[in-house]
């Protein structure tokens, strides 16, 4: 199976459940990536010194990317409207996370970038 073809059945959620499942994973997937770029920008500020901001970011930007395919996918794919229980609903919550996620990660590593130096170096 290739992975377009896995990323489809997932947004159908025909692999793993009924319709409304595909949403919830796209909202799930969104979510962590919200987490994740939110980690990475406290770190890339200064606030918090643990970990790696430009890692952090990257994923950020790689699981919203995600997230917004998966949704997309499942609004493409959905049967029916809004109320149908097929998740349309729920996919469409999930486009603005995955987006708000790459905006996160995207934002974190333009300030490590700014910042000039690696965001995990401590002072000696």
């Amino acid at each position: 199976m290739s992975a377009s073809a896995a990323l489809l059945a997932a947004a159908e959620g025909g692999i793993i459940g009924d319709g409304r499942t595909g949403a919830n994973l796209a909202l799930g997937v969104g979510a962590l990536g919200l987490v994740l770029g939110w980690s990475a920008l406290t770190r890339a500020g200064g606030r918090i010194g643990v970990g790696n901001a430009r890692i952090g970011g990257m994923a950020a930007v790689a699981v919203g990317t995600v997230g917004t395919i998966l949704a997309v996918l499942h609004v493409a794919t959905a049967d029916g409207g809004p109320g149908t229980g097929n998740g349309l609903v729920g996919a469409l919550v999930a486009v603005p996370l995955g987006c708000g996620a790459v905006l996160l990660g995207r934002r974190a590593l333009a300030r490590c970038r700014r910042a000039g130096r690696p965001a995990d170096r401590m002072p000696v």
